[in-house]
């Protein structure tokens, strides 16, 4: 008996209905240290991949705010032939609009104003832009015909991060963790990079939460400065030896506590401060980028000495590819062109275009591309049409119906395309792929049948697909 006099649970329980609530309070800590030793076993739930994997790991280099396929990657002739007519209401057909284009008397199609150039084996058109990407055309995959529901950011990002429009579910690394462990113990499984000093959509702890996942399986945003963690050091006149003993003695407190009350949340709790601890050793080392080659450096571009950029994170996201990181998740913030379009554009594909191109290329060339599967793209397009009147500085609206993205390393059919849209840009017109299709399909590549990585919450089970997706195999190699 506790000091009040009053029952502890488990008490209460075994004497409640004779004995049947400490039967069941028995079996749910069994299935919890069933799921445990196999968590502790294998590093995931599932035990091994369902199939046999042909990625390791993901990074993938996210542009927030919905770069202009139309500019970038989907080369349109026909929108400069036309430019200045109105979008036909045929190809239109009855689409909604966003409230920023949806009150304009006036609907004119727009062409791009950089141009257009084939490359590698398949002849796969890029812009004038995209220079670097260029020469690794022969390495990746454009897929011109990705779709979604969501017509603004907010939902737009977050169902491409967690298979919601809804904020509240897990993010793809949550799940990938959560599925496939850790493979180096040091090191947390998923790291999210922020590129420093952009503007843009807001980004929340949500696109890379766990959601209902336990939350040792949420990602660990690295940040720009002296300590890439928060509060990962000791503080001044704690030793390393004085942390261990304290670790030791909160986990006997927190074991205590499991015992009266059996929780996972505890368990994620003492995992978190073991993590901490084992990453005071392991984070200074991986961040540390001094050890680099010089010829290495130069790939990558001027900016990636200076920590923060889109390029010191590329380089980055490779150390920690190399060290084990199961999922490594890049921001880039800006890419939402309402005006501005041919003088901003410009400026961010130079931020991002060689640095890239260089991880890929850095990627093959220690081997590590023949596991990792690189992924660069938005949350959705742009229109086709001009959002206000046509000028110089012209901008384009969201566009959900039609986007491009591309994937390269493991798994990936190498050199080609895939999909295909409308000559105006507009609709899919060949093998569309669905943001459920595309989580279904990189989830295969690590070797998980998205149908099958479930987790049960709230009386019912999800998964990252929800009740959709399916496999785009003409993606794959």
């Amino acid at each position: 008996m506790p000091p009040s006099g009053l029952p502890t649970r488990r008490q209460f329980l075994n004497r409640f209905g004779m004995g049947l609530g400490g039967v069941a309070l028995a079996e749910m800590l069994a299935t919890q240290q069933g799921a445990a030793a196999a968590m502790a076993e294998s590093g995931g739930v599932l035990g091994a991949p369902h199939l046999a994997p042909k990625a390791n790991r993901i990074i993938y280099l996210f542009m927030s705010g919905g770069p202009s396929q139309l500019d970038l990657l989907d080369y349109k002739p026909l929108l400069n032939e036309r430019h200045g007519e109105q979008l036909p209401d045929s190809v239109r057909g009855g689409q909604r609009l966003t409230g920023m284009s949806g009150n304009q008397s006036s609907i004119p199609l727009v062409g791009s104003p950089f141009k257009f150039q084939q490359y590698g084996p398949s002849g796969t058109w890029m812009s004038e832009l995209l220079p670097h990407t260029a020469s690794i055309a022969g390495d990746i995959c454009v897929v011109r015909s990705l779709y979604t529901e969501a017509i603004n950011h907010g939902p737009g990002v977050t169902f491409l991060q967690t298979g919601s429009q809804i904020a509240g579910r897990p993010s793809m690394g949550a799940w990938l963790s959560y599925g496939l462990g850790q493979d180096n113990a040091n090191l947390p499984s998923f790291v999210v990079l922020i590129t420093k000093g952009k503007g843009g959509q807001p980004l929340g702890a949500h696109l890379w939460g766990s959601g209902f996942l336990p939350t040792k399986h949420q990602g660990v945003l690295f940040r720009a400065a002296e300590d890439p963690v928060l509060y990962l050091g000791n503080p001044a006149g704690i030793t390393d030896a004085g942390r261990r003993r304290m670790l030791d003695r909160l986990m006997e407190l927190h074991e205590h506590q499991l015992e009266l009350t059996p929780d996972v949340e505890i368990q994620n709790r003492i995992a978190h401060y073991e993590m901490a601890y084992r990453m005071q050793s392991s984070i200074p080392e991986v961040t540390d980028t001094s050890d680099e080659p010089q010829h290495v450096l130069d790939s990558y571009g001027p900016d990636v000495k200076t920590p923060g950029t889109f390029a010191a994170n590329c380089l980055q996201a490779r150390r920690l590819a190399e060290k084990g990181v199961r999922f490594i998740q890049l921001y880039h913030q800006d890419w939402d062109h309402h005006g501005g379009l041919p003088g901003e554009l410009p400026k961010l594909c130079h931020e991002t275009d060689q640095p890239a191109a260089a991880l890929v290329k850095d990627l093959k060339q220690r081997g590590l591309l023949d596991d990792t599967l690189v992924v660069w793209g938005g949350e959705f397009g742009r229109t086709n049409y001009c959002q206000g009147k046509i000028q110089s500085n012209f901008g384009r609206d969201h566009h959900p119906r039609c986007f491009s993205v591309w994937m390269a390393g493991a798994g990936v059919n190498a050199g080609t395309t895939y999909g295909e849209t409308c000559e105006f840009g507009y609709n899919v017109v060949k093998d569309g792929v669905h943001i459920h299709d595309f989580h279904a399909s990189l989830l295969h590549l690590l070797g998980i049948d998205h149908e099958k990585l479930t987790y049960k919450f709230q009386g019912r089970r999800y998964r990252l697909t929800d009740v959709h997706g399916h496999l785009v195999k003409g993606m794959m190699a």
